[in-house]
């Protein structure tokens, strides 16, 4: 497969699999492969609903796009986001799932190549309950939207492009379903409210700012791009890791075994960013640590986003 493209094919009419070779255009220790999976989501939504997802309209003409609304990467020892490397080979299985007339729910599975699983429909079950130990699993709930005010990235609004079609699709079982988790999270400004279980957390809290990126944070339909939002909270992530005077090549070490980040709204080119970090330790898991961040605008205060990720990074003081 050396120099090949991604090799796709489907299985059923909500399933596609393909083989994978990693190129410098999807790793590294930023957001790449958020990205590159991203675009899966699009790809997989666009052919098993029919809608040409890229240029999706509403009944009025205005163009129309699938936003993400909530975003769950799952690690695994072999399979994990900043692990990947030049070459690695990799078998990437996607599902589509009804979720209601405005969304849906996709799944993929990027599983080593070498273990040779076959490529059948990604049962949700794996993912939720018996997750492959080396394999990544990523849980992507999308909604459509539009701008509510024209040359305005604030306030967008539902829609549904005419030409979606979602009744054929399997749909994922209530006891999977990730409204609840989203909402409560939306609702609290953060997804460690409740507190998780065992932890505590360590040290104040922090609230650094960002200045949003239109050279980098802004993507070609002028909005603020899904992916960048793991690397405005990884930049926050990094001013706290500097704080307690960790190395940056521990940084780029650092394996991800859980991140979920929710997506409440958008933002305009100037706007500024107050991040608010919290670090919660569990003394029976000295290695393991979650960050928690919420991410407002600095203004008017309003919740943009909302990340938990656990991560694993070997004893620390």
């Amino acid at each position: 497969m050396n120099g090949a493209t991604d090799q796709v094919r489907m299985v059923d009419l909500a399933s596609m699999t393909r083989k994978v070779v990693v190129s410098p255009g999807m790793c590294g220790g930023g957001s790449l492969v958020f990205g590159r999976i991203g675009d899966w989501t699009w790809e997989a939504v666009a052919a098993a609903c029919g809608t040409n997802v890229h240029r999706a309209r509403t009944a009025d003409g205005d163009p129309a796009y699938l936003s993400f609304y909530y975003y769950r990467v799952r690690g695994g020892k072999v399979v994990h986001p900043h692990g990947l490397t030049f070459g690695d080979e990799l078998q990437v299985d996607s599902r589509v799932f009804q979720f209601g007339s405005q969304s849906v729910l996709t799944l993929h599975r990027l599983a080593p190549l070498a273990l040779g699983l076959a490529a059948t429909p990604l049962d949700p079950a794996e993912m939720y309950e018996l997750p492959h130990p080396d394999c990544m699993y990523v849980e992507n709930f999308n909604r459509w939207v539009t701008r509510g005010r024209p040359a305005s990235n604030r306030g967008l609004a539902q829609v549904v492009p005419p030409d979606f079609v979602f009744a054929g699709l399997p749909r994922l079982p209530n006891d999977y379903s990730p409204r609840t988790l989203v909402g409560r999270a939306r609702g609290a400004g953060s997804f460690c409210a409740p507190a998780p279980p065992g932890y505590a957390m360590a040290g104040p809290e922090h609230t650094f700012e960002y200045t949003l990126d239109v050279t980098r944070d802004i993507n070609g339909a002028g909005l603020v791009y899904f992916a960048s939002y793991f690397s405005i909270f990884d930049s926050a992530l990094l001013r706290l890791w500097r704080s307690l005077g960790r190395a940056d090549e521990q940084f780029l070490q650092r394996r991800v075994i859980d991140q979920k980040v929710g997506y409440f709204g958008n933002a305009d080119p100037g706007a500024v960013f107050a991040i608010t970090v919290r670090r919660w330790h569990d003394p029976a898991q000295p290695e393991i640590e979650i960050i928690d961040m919420a991410l407002r605008d600095s203004v008017t205060r309003h919740l943009l986003a909302t990340t938990a990720v656990e991560i694993e990074c070997g004893p620390q003081n």
